[in-house]
């Protein structure tokens, strides 16, 4: 007799839920059950047939009788338990046609849409005036192909500001409710998602939302700021903390002197609302990665070096960001500014250039 190798457990007094996360099975044992799993985890040979709660085990997959293969994972047990755990979505019935999709998908929708969507307002942000952003310039009609072409992730910044024009631009293709998009609604969009962005987003939700790391921008004063894609405004969070950048990104301190950075952060209780099955956690840094790369592309096509990263210290951000507890969480960071286009920061590149240790 063998344990299944896909079980996790959790402690809840009075007693623990035992999660089979590939067969996306829960099973809550009292002090009894519990008792009895940990003697079979000590010795699986103590199996005994005539005694029910074995046999319980057994029938439900708590226990196997025979080993199972796994895969070899190269990271700790966490991740594969969230890619596993979030592998073939549950379903009652798949839907064999077109026709039956179509049904199934808007008696979806229409359940989703008995409950109240998520409070649209950003409930986290400090009350503070809006800052009007100027109109977001245009781009060069043949910029899309060479934004492709000379996109690159640059360490090395001269620090110079950015100006509010360009964050403007940037803010309003990445993460801005488009106006040229206005018309391409219809009544089968439900109230409340009709709002369009650059980027697809699951679900038609807009999950991501944004921060703005200012160091230097021309007619900003440094801070962080929230933004408000409806409005395509900008209000005040707040003031800058006197470590350096770095300090917030895993002491990547290279980056200091980055004039302008984006905290992209995804409102999970949207998710929540429509996709009940963590499946879409995945989404959700999905969406983060598609509005990162609009970001980068507008960003080179407005003549600046980009650099992005999901190396946070997570409980920083989310203090000087005041999602402390809170259903919207920080996934990701893009910047840019000017830069002369280095991949490495001098102080890297002097180490390589200093050859191994002798």
């Amino acid at each position: 007799m063998h344990i299944n190798p896909h079980l996790f457990i959790l402690p809840r007094t009075p007693g623990q839920i035992v999660w089979d996360y590939r067969s996306h099975k829960q099973f809550e044992l009292n002090l009894e059950y519990s008792t009895r799993l940990a003697q079979l985890i000590d010795n699986p040979e103590s199996f005994d047939t005539l005694n029910i709660i074995d046999t319980q085990f057994l029938n439900t997959g708590i226990l196997t009788t025979s080993i199972q293969n796994t895969n070899v994972w190269g990271w700790d047990e966490l991740s594969k338990i969230f890619h596993i755990g979030t592998k073939n979505i549950p379903c009652e019935y798949t839907p064999q046609n077109i026709y039956e999709w179509s049904r199934h998908y808007l008696d979806h929708c229409n359940d989703v849409l008995t409950s109240s969507a998520p409070d649209t307002n950003f409930v986290h942000r400090p009350t503070s005036e809006l800052i009007s952003l100027p109109a977001p310039a245009g781009l060069p009609a043949d910029s899309l192909a060479d934004a492709l072409v000379k996109r690159k992730t640059c360490r090395s910044f001269t620090g110079a500001a950015v100006s509010l024009g360009d964050i403007s631009t940037l803010l309003y293709l990445s993460l801005g409710y488009l106006k040229e998009r206005e018309d391409d609604i219809d009544e089968t969009v439900a109230e409340g998602l009709t709002a369009r962005r650059s980027s697809p987003s699951g679900g038609g939700l807009n999950a991501c939302e944004g921060f703005l790391h200012v160091q230097n921008v021309s007619g900003l004063e440094p801070g962080l700021y929230a933004y408000h894609p409806a409005d395509h405004a900008l209000s005040f969070v707040s003031t800058l903390p006197t470590s350096p950048l770095g300090q917030l990104l895993c002491g990547q301190h290279f980056i200091n002197n980055l004039p302008v950075g984006l905290f992209i952060t995804a409102r999970f209780d949207k998710l929540w609302w429509k996709y009940q099955h963590s499946r879409a956690y995945r989404m959700a840094y999905v969406e983060a990665g598609h509005i990162s790369q609009t970001f980068q592309l507008v960003a080179t096509a407005l003549g600046l070096g980009t650099w992005l990263t999901g190396a946070l210290t997570d409980d920083q951000v989310e203090t000087l960001l005041g999602l402390e507890d809170s259903a919207e969480q920080p996934l990701f960071f893009v910047g840019c500014g000017l830069s002369d286009g280095q991949a490495m920061c001098k102080e890297l590149k002097a180490l390589l250039n200093e050859g191994p240790p002798q």
